[in-house]
């Protein structure tokens, strides 16, 4: 059996219409009219996809304007909650900026009194420098003075000066002032602090400390009645020495005399020589107190 070929319900009325119409139809314009319909159909079907695509379409905007809006006014609250906390920062910043600008002018009126100060201060230091360069000159002076007058006994190994840091020492042995055992200023000695006297009458801003050393030898004898330690024999030699210089129009408000004994050595008392260095007067400048 031949199988059985459904047309269009378009095909059929129009096929009826020409049976009834008892009217012949080419079968080119038939199958045009045909095709019309097939076409028709297909862009309806189209046409309601479409639609129903673009309905799903308009609901899910409908729901992303719903979401945005509720978005929107959650932000709108955090943006007023922000705009107040923005508010209350910008007057704690005024108030700080306030305090701080009061706090520079005040920094700057302490600054102007430091400077002030400081400019004072620089003038007092200058002062002083030139002072204690004109001090030190004094005592340089002093020193190559002593040097040109003493170079005699300095040349034999009698006496030393030196001079640091302002101060300066007149180391003298003691055989060039003292017999052996004795305190009292020999004629010899005399002649040697004359030339230290000549000098050192000049000298007006210092003191003058006279210190007796001796070596760790122990007195003996008959001499221990007198002095009995090596303090009281270095302490009647400076004392004489002292008294001395007064004599020989030293003011004696500047002069001083000092003891060691045998505890302030300059040399190793294990030899004889060690023992003659720490056998000694020492005339010393110092500073007025």
């Amino acid at each position: 059996m031949k199988k059985r070929v459904a047309l269009p319900a378009a095909a059929l009325v129009l096929a009826l219409a020409l049976a009834m119409g008892g009217c012949t139809v080419m079968e080119s314009t038939y199958m045009k009219k045909v095709n019309e319909a097939d076409g028709l159909s297909k862009e309806l079907a189209a046409l309601q996809q479409k639609y129903k695509d673009l309905s799903f379409e308009n609901s899910m905007l409908k729901a992303r304007i719903a979401n945005l809006s509720g978005d929107l006014e959650k932000t709108a609250g955090e943006r007023d909650k922000l705009s107040a906390d923005n508010k209350e920062l910008e007057n704690l910043l005024k108030a700080k900026s306030d305090s701080l600008s009061q706090t520079i002018m005040d920094l700057r009126q302490k600054i102007g009194g430091l400077e002030n100060e400081n400019a004072r201060l620089k003038q007092e230091v200058a002062a002083l420098q030139k002072a204690q360069e004109e001090k030190v000159q004094k005592v340089s002076k002093t020193y190559e003075d002593l040097l040109v007058k003493m170079k005699g006994e300095i040349a034999k190994g009698e006496v030393t000066i030196s001079e640091l840091k302002g101060k300066l020492t007149v180391n003298m042995v003691d055989a060039i002032l003292f017999d052996s055992g004795k305190a009292e200023v020999k004629e010899g000695g005399q002649a040697v602090l004359q030339k230290v006297i000549s000098i050192l009458k000049d000298v007006k801003d210092k003191a003058i400390r006279t210190e007796g050393h001796t070596d760790n030898v122990q007195i003996i004898g008959m001499l221990a009645k007198k002095y009995p330690t090596n303090w009281e024999l270095s302490a009647a030699r400076a004392i004489n020495v002292t008294r001395y210089l007064q004599e020989q129009g030293l003011d004696p408000a500047i002069l001083s005399a000092v003891a060691y004994g045998e505890y302030k050595p300059v040399a190793a008392n294990d030899t004889p020589e060690g023992k003659q260095k720490n056998r000694r007067i020492e005339i010393i400048l110092v500073p007025k107190e």
